[in-house]
């Protein structure tokens, strides 16, 4: 089986890591959650964080083929069409995306113009669809639970995650979002373990566990199985699901949510120009 070299950058703002896959032999390359600097102060963007990702894959001569969200993030904004624009590639997410976009369109109230049904993305993908990435396969797998869209990826050896696991000693995703289930995430987590022990895992965040020194991204599916604090060792669901919406209960809110969905449920877009020529966010009063 091909597999792809795999470089990560980590922005220490969000604590979110994207990911560029890529086949020495073709020079392809796929992207995976970038990142669109956000100043919550300011209301300003700035690129540094996916000039990074533009300046490795033009210096190692790649072609982007694909730019992919693993779900509608709520943490950070998307620099996917500043990327494309600069580097081309499609940019894919999974087709339930238009569950989200139904519930975050009704909570920011959006324009009627705003389209429900994913069309603003290049590619929606499905359970079990193939890909290729030069020689690699490329196969996406519905992986819902955080939300009812997020789509893991099984590139050659590796897959990545996004928000679906953490690293073993931090555990999994929180399921308090509106579509999110602890019982479908721990459906989803299965399927993962049921892929080879040896299969390398990239995550979409690190937070650092207590007692860990640095930040990291990169396990192993035998590793989250044996030692994952929240679902692995044979967890069972109804315990992990106790759990997860004890914990759930407790969290506070992503603190960049408000701007993050309505960016990036438009395809990491900004909603349009209003009559005085300017951008605007809208932050809903008590209603998440």
């Amino acid at each position: 089986m091909k597999n792809p070299n795999v470089k990560s950058f980590f922005d220490p703002a969000t604590n979110t890591i994207t990911h560029i896959a890529y086949d020495t032999a073709s020079k392809q390359a796929i992207i995976l959650d970038p990142v669109l600097d956000y100043c919550e102060a300011s209301g300003r963007t700035h690129t540094a964080a996916a000039d990074q990702v533009i300046k490795f894959i033009q210096h190692n001569g790649l072609q982007t083929k694909y730019i992919i969200e693993t779900h509608a993030h709520a943490d950070h904004l998307s620099s996917a069409p500043y990327l494309k624009e600069k580097l081309g590639g499609k940019t894919v997410i999974g087709a339930h995306i238009d569950a989200v976009q139904k519930v975050f369109g009704s909570v920011f109230n959006a324009e009627d113009e705003f389209a429900t049904d994913g069309s603003q993305f290049d590619i929606l993908v499905h359970d079990g669809q193939e890909f290729t990435l030069g020689n690699i396969k490329v196969t996406a797998i519905h992986t819902p639970g955080h939300t009812p869209a997020c789509m893991s990826w099984l590139i050659g050896d590796a897959v990545f995650v996004g928000d679906t696991l953490f690293m073993p000693d931090f555990g999994t995703a929180r399921c308090d979002f509106p579509g999110g289930s602890a019982k479908t995430l721990y459906k989803s987590i299965q399927k993962l373990f049921a892929l080879p022990d040896e299969t390398r895992v990239f995550l979409c965040h690190d937070y650092k566990a207590p007692g860990r020194d640095e930040f990291v991204w990169e396990t192993t599916i035998g590793e989250e199985k044996r030692h994952n604090k929240h679902v692995g060792d044979g967890a069972d669901m109804d315990s992990f699901v106790k759990m997860r919406t004890e914990r759930d209960a407790g969290l506070d809110m992503p603190k960049l949510i408000l701007p993050s969905v309505q960016v990036n449920m438009r395809a990491g877009e900004f909603p349009p120009a209003e009559d005085n020529g300017t951008v605007y966010l809208k932050i809903p009063l008590n209603a998440l």
